[in-house]
């Protein structure tokens, strides 16, 4: 399966860019999964654990984030968080 390209962001700096299988984000609506080819969407996001699945059937690693906007299209998913912990 091909894979997803991610990039999480701050006003501050990027702090991931890589590809990975799927990104479990905290959307204000709830959370949804991400794989590559996915439709385009936009989503605010809530405070919450962003999950990161860098294989499939890996061990997820989780990455703190307040606030923000996600962004999937025909480059990947981008989120922009306000900040990350």
């Amino acid at each position: 399966m091909a894979n997803l390209h991610f990039e999480l962001v701050t006003p501050e700096k990027l702090v991931r860019s890589e590809d990975v299988f799927m990104v479990v984000v905290p959307g204000t609506e709830g959370d949804f999964g991400v794989l590559a080819k996915h439709a385009p969407v936009m989503s605010t996001i809530r405070d919450a654990d962003l999950v990161i699945y860098a294989t499939e059937g890996g061990t997820p690693e989780t990455i703190t984030v307040q606030g923000g906007f996600a962004e999937v299209n025909e480059a990947g998913l981008t989120v922009l968080a306000e900040a990350v912990s």
